[in-house]
């Protein structure tokens, strides 16, 4: 497996992308963006998304956090997270089933990108979801309603991580720069921050809890290896999903709503 520095993967496209903003979304300082996140609830500057509480019920899943496709310390996006009954597959979930990433050693073109789960997910859709079990996994999923679930790309995940931490262990200090959260954090994490998180069911041993093992994520490294991030600590490795497809890890599914 190969390591990862926690700053910004190597040779990712860090180009803006607004392509998926509405027409006039206004800019929002960070003093709106601060009332946005921690007052609830409270409509976010001049999109009529209402943002709840981190871990409340919230476009058929849970509030996970936003992101800025922008790295600008911007949103762009509410993350949401699949409930965990219907949403995931691995250890420690049900089904307990962990996946492979693909099950060929080829590239997939489109899934490079370390902020978009969605368009990496449509990428290994276009090219062949039987390929892409996790993928696969997370597209053919219909809950309360919605049919537009994804696997998260490494940011994404990585901002789940630091509002829905579910244990008290330490975290890995090799890991927590991420250019796309909002705020944006600049230095890796500390062993005790993030602390466990206070929704109580997203705590270990809860209903909504991630599970503390590997996750896959949807951006690939290389034409052999993709990233996977351990729920339980925050480390952030690569994974073989080659000809021996040695890697299989558990998935949780991702939706996002555009701020």
């Amino acid at each position: 497996m190969l390591g990862f520095n926690g700053g910004l993967i190597g040779g990712l496209a860090n180009a803006r992308n607004t392509t998926t903003l509405k027409s006039n979304p206004g800019v929002w300082t960070l003093a709106e963006q601060r009332k946005a996140i921690f007052s609830v609830p409270t409509a976010w500057p001049n999109s009529g998304v209402t943002l709840p509480a981190i871990g409340a019920e919230f476009g058929g899943g849970f509030f996970a956090g936003t992101i800025s496709h922008t790295f600008d310390g911007v949103a762009t996006h509410a993350l949401i997270v699949a409930p965990r009954a219907d949403g995931a597959s691995g250890t420690g979930y049900t089904p307990s089933t962990n996946l492979a990433w693909k099950t060929t050693a080829s590239s997939t073109t489109g899934t490079g990108s370390s902020f978009d789960g969605y368009a990496n997910t449509a990428a290994m859709e276009t090219a062949g979801l039987a390929n892409h079990p996790a993928a696969n996994f997370c597209r053919g999923l219909t809950i309360n309603g919605f049919s537009d679930w994804y696997c998260p790309s490494l940011y994404e995940l990585d901002i789940a991580y630091e509002n829905l931490k579910p244990s008290t262990t330490n975290n890995n200090t090799s890991f927590g720069i991420n250019d796309y959260s909002v705020p944006k954090r600049t230095a890796n994490r500390t062993a005790g921050a993030p602390a466990q998180t206070s929704v109580t069911d997203f705590q270990s041993g809860g209903s909504e809890a991630f599970a503390a093992g590997s996750h896959w994520t949807s951006t690939q490294n290389d034409s052999t290896t993709a990233y996977w991030m351990s729920l339980g600590d925050g480390t952030i490795l690569t994974g073989d999903y080659g000809v021996t497809r040695t890697s299989v890890f558990a998935v949780r599914a991702f939706r996002r709503v555009v701020l």
